[in-house]
């Protein structure tokens, strides 16, 4: 059915004397009964966070939560116990499941020299699992080396048939991540639901196989989502990193 673009300055904002947020989806005091999720996905923050600054202990339930740290790092810990730093190339997921609490702050973290003394750039993105009152778990895994090499990396999926980084309880949800050269290009894998995110740099893509005029330039900041959806080919611009979601199924359906 086609693609709807959402600018970097039309999404809502959360600002605080420790914390800038910026948001996909309705989220916290902001509220759009028509943007409350797209496929699965529920949240899509864009976070920066200062030097010994963060979210103290707090309480989530039903969501698979993963994080994504563009520059900086950022200190997890849990009531279940999982305590862990996460910095960019490593990708991150907290499964609620019937209930955790867990803190993230821009802290110093033994044996990382030099972390919790800048800010800290991420992306968390939350999904609804397909399977309800499962027990907290966490991961993380290290996809640095992948992702050096330019291609599509597979992060996160509940799909059997992607061999993931991290699994997620949703069977049909898988994101993408990509650090395309200059002037590369990547296929993107369509689906009922897609949801691609510049995280730095500018990318644009082809929207229609047959026409290769028609494409859709997006920059740092920016979304595109697509619904119902086939594979496109995205080409780089400078300092291009990409999170990309695809999706075979909403809310509700589960």
């Amino acid at each position: 059915m086609g693609y709807t673009v959402i600018r970097a300055g039309d999404r809502s904002l959360t600002a605080t004397a420790w914390l800038t947020s910026y948001h996909c989806f309705s989220f916290g005091d902001h509220y759009d009964p028509a943007n409350t999720h797209h496929g699965a996905l529920i949240a899509s923050n864009e976070e920066f966070l200062p030097p010994d600054c963060g979210f103290g202990s707090h309480h989530h339930q039903e969501s698979e939560i993963v994080t994504w740290v563009s520059s900086g790092s950022l200190v997890h810990r849990d009531s279940a116990g999982h305590a862990g730093v996460v910095v960019p190339g490593l990708a991150q997921r907290m499964s609620a499941g019937h209930g955790i609490d867990h803190s993230e702050r821009n802290d110093p973290w033994p044996d990382l020299p030099g972390s919790g003394t800048s800010t800290t750039h991420y992306v968390q993105m939350w999904v609804m699992p397909d399977s309800h009152g499962l027990s907290p778990s966490y991961a993380q895994r290290d996809v640095s080396a992948e992702l050096s090499t330019g291609a599509l990396v597979t992060v996160a999926s509940g799909d059997p048939a992607h061999e993931a980084a991290i699994s997620i309880a949703n069977a049909g949800a898988t994101l993408y991540a990509a650090r395309p050269p200059s002037g590369s290009t990547i296929q993107l894998p369509g689906a009922r639901f897609t949801h691609l995110f510049v995280v730095t740099g500018s990318v644009d893509f082809s929207v229609d196989a047959d026409d290769p005029r028609a494409t859709i330039e997006l920059g740092a900041g920016d979304a595109a989502r697509g619904k119902d959806v086939g594979d496109v080919v995205l080409t780089a611009g400078e300092n291009a990193e990409i999170l990309h979601w695809a999706m075979n199924s909403a809310l509700g359906e589960f």
